[in-house]
């Protein structure tokens, strides 16, 4: 009799392990039990850590497997950033983040159903030039009430995640970018447990994580670790660099530091961590031969991107990312002659609204639209894409913005009411209830919402999210045909 109470009392543990109370859900993931919150019939786990910390010989270093631990593991409440520059004030910085930063930050957040049972799953890659940002910022509050489990991601950033130098081997570099695909294995072997479903997993991302997501695309090792993408202001044209170039930016970037380009991997590996996450460079990833073999830029043109459903965009206003009025002189000056041809109105009104239409078109649209068209033509597969483009602008910002800034579209994507890139009012309500269902339509069943035609080169249409939202065809097709003739050689698509 004791031996057959004290099965059942385990088989009564096991249970609540996997399935949880109302507000302290449990649930055993491949390194130990989590116990997270339950409110309003949405579930939360913060701070699961999906790989090693990578510290001492583990810094510039492929992830690993995270450590195991004994117990149940408070999942409750956030982790960490991972290191970036912080504003002494304490409020977020350009990405987002505030509050403490780590290396021992390869951690990951899910919001699930209460009741989950093989849901649609969508994993988020934050933004913040590779340099700032954290997953812990995202609320898939809303996302979850819809019925799709939502995972959203820390991964190295800076130097600590994107640095190349000799001193670390032949292939250093991407280090955040294996962050991602190791944070998509870990969804993969895990997620059923929160009720989602690995095998209908949309991966997406704003500004350098829509970069990112293209840059998982064009990484053979992630194939099968995501079955469709989003790719929010995340350009399309990559130009290519070599192992080589990204070594010399390196030793360029650590020679303040004392570290020359003979320096040993332990004596980078020595270096403190707020020195390197202080240091601005371009942290990018790129193909380095081995984990990206090439550009998504090129495995587009080759028919080597894999055929998955896929939506980009981006918006009206993605120059704020150059800074407030007035540009410097040194900027106004590269605009080249056939410019003021091609943009007849923007130069009307002047060098500065001609330099801003350029760096928003070359940089986002047009190349958005050139990934749209090439995802949709059979050069990579069958499976279809959707284009839009964002221009709406929430009630309390326009006396101040007359176009959709970078990074605007976040909450309404989101349905988040306050967020650090600006909240919605009552009267955006309709544009927010829009866009996230479009969102959501597409990572239940591979397509968004009906009004929204899928791209192809033939019809040009997309969909525009404004005040007044609805289809467009040629949608700027002149400028944007202009840009591809200056754009693409630059990318060395071929062979």
């Amino acid at each position: 009799m004791m031996r057959m109470w004290l099965g059942v009392a385990a088989l009564a543990l096991a249970a609540c392990v996997s399935a949880g109370g109302a507000s302290d859900p449990r649930v055993s993931v491949e390194s130990g039990v989590v116990a997270g919150r339950t409110l309003a019939g949405v579930s939360v786990w913060r701070n699961i850590p999906f790989a090693a910390a990578p510290v001492g010989a583990l810094r510039w270093a492929a992830p690993t497997a995270a450590a195991k631990w004994d117990g149940v593991r408070d999942a409750s409440a956030n982790g960490v950033s991972c290191p970036q520059p912080m504003l002494e004030s304490g409020k977020a910085n350009s990405g987002g983040a505030y509050g403490p930063v780590s290396e021992d930050c390869l951690q990951l957040n899910v919001f699930a159903p209460a009741a989950a049972s093989k849901a649609p799953v969508m994993v988020w890659i934050h933004g913040g030039s590779h340099r700032t940002g954290a997953g812990w910022i995202y609320d898939g509050t809303e996302f979850a009430k819809d019925g799709i489990v939502v995972v959203t991601i820390n991964y190295r950033l800076g130097a600590l995640g994107y640095l190349s130098h000799p001193g670390l081997g032949q292939h250093s570099g991407n280090y955040g970018l294996m962050d991602q695909v190791a944070a998509l294995g870990w969804v993969k072997r895990n997620i059923a447990q929160f009720g989602g479903d690995p095998g209908n997993v949309t991966l997406f991302g704003e500004s350098a994580g829509g970069w990112s997501t293209m840059a998982v695309l064009a990484t053979p090792s992630a194939r099968g670790l995501y079955h469709k993408a989003i790719v929010q202001s995340g350009g399309g044209w990559y130009p290519p660099q070599t192992q080589a170039d990204k070594d010399a930016a390196g030793v360029k970037l650590l020679a303040p530091l004392g570290v020359s380009e003979t320096s040993t991997a332990a004596e980078l590996r020595a270096l403190p961590v707020d020195k390197l996450a202080a240091l601005a460079g371009d942290y990018t990833p790129f193909a380095d031969g081995t984990l990206m073999p090439e550009t998504p830029s090129q495995a587009l043109a080759r028919g080597r991107f894999p055929d998955v459903s896929l939506i980009i965009g981006w918006n009206s206003g993605e120059d704020t990312l150059m800074g407030p009025s007035p540009l410097s002189e040194a900027t106004l000056k590269q605009i080249p002659a056939i410019a003021r041809m091609v943009y007849p109105k923007e130069a009307a009104a002047g060098d500065e609204a001609l330099a801003r239409v350029i760096f928003t078109d070359s940089l986002f649209g047009a190349s958005a639209r050139w990934v749209a068209a090439k995802a949709s033509s059979g050069a990579s597969g069958g499976a279809p894409s959707w284009l839009y483009h964002f221009s709406y602008v929430g009630e309390q910002y326009r006396g101040a913005a007359s176009s959709a800034g970078h990074a605007t579209e976040i909450p309404y994507v989101w349905k988040m009411m306050t967020s650090p890139v600006g909240d919605i009012g009552a009267g955006d309500k309709p544009m927010a209830d829009l866009m996230h269902a479009c969102w959501a339509d597409f990572a239940k069943a591979s397509k968004p919402c009906a009004q929204w035609p899928s791209y192809s080169a033939a019809s040009d249409q997309l969909m525009e999210f404004s005040a007044d939202s609805g289809v467009r065809t040629g949608f700027k097709k002149a400028p944007f045909k202009t840009q591809e003739a200056v754009g693409l050689p630059g990318l060395k698509l071929g062979e």
